[in-house]
């Protein structure tokens, strides 16, 4: 009785720690691309056609340190990831000539993750996530001086729910231009 007991307890503790891992690695994401070499050609002559990236305003935007007109200031993450999308390449492309383009000009990386896992995974990942964008940042030439990354977890998220649309929102990085 009292082993099976113990037992008992044992497979309870078991459960309980396999039921709080994800199984996800942190450290297991794909590496990120170097390209600061292909990116600066045809930078400044607009020409769309070489670098398939439309030409962006690198003064001030109408809302002082709103960043780039017309380019989104969140990247998205799937689930449980802090891989960037190669969709958001031209987004990146598109900061970084701007923040480039003043040597003051500074801006904040702000990671977030969906409501799911507990507070301490959540903060890790959100933290993954906002230096993913830096290094991407850093490779395209943007000085470290000039970028930091926080982490806000699941703490601040940008709607409300938890609907997968909800969630799939709250997986982001948002840049905040100071």
């Amino acid at each position: 009785m009292k082993h099976l007991k113990r037992l008992s307890i044992a497979l309870t503790v078991a459960a309980l720690m396999a039921g709080c891992s994800t199984g996800v690695k942190l450290d297991d994401q794909a590496p990120v691309e170097d390209r600061s070499a292909t990116t600066n050609a045809g930078a400044n002559t607009g020409n769309t056609a070489q670098s398939g990236v439309a030409g962006v305003n690198l003064g001030q935007s109408d809302r002082d340190g709103a960043g780039p007109v017309g380019v989104s200031r969140t990247i998205y993450f799937d689930f449980d990831s802090y891989a960037i999308k190669s969709e958001y390449q031209s987004v990146l492309d598109a900061h970084a000539r701007f923040i480039k383009a003043v040597p003051g000009r500074k801006v904040m990386l702000e990671g977030h993750t969906d409501d799911r896992g507990g507070r301490e995974y959540n903060l890790a990942l959100g933290q993954k996530r906002a230096e993913a964008v830096r290094r991407s940042l850093g490779l395209l030439g943007v000085s470290d001086g000039q970028m930091e990354a926080i982490s806000y977890g699941k703490e601040k998220p940008a709607v409300q729910g938890i609907s997968e649309d909800a969630r799939a929102q709250n997986r982001r990085v948002e840049l905040s231009y100071r």
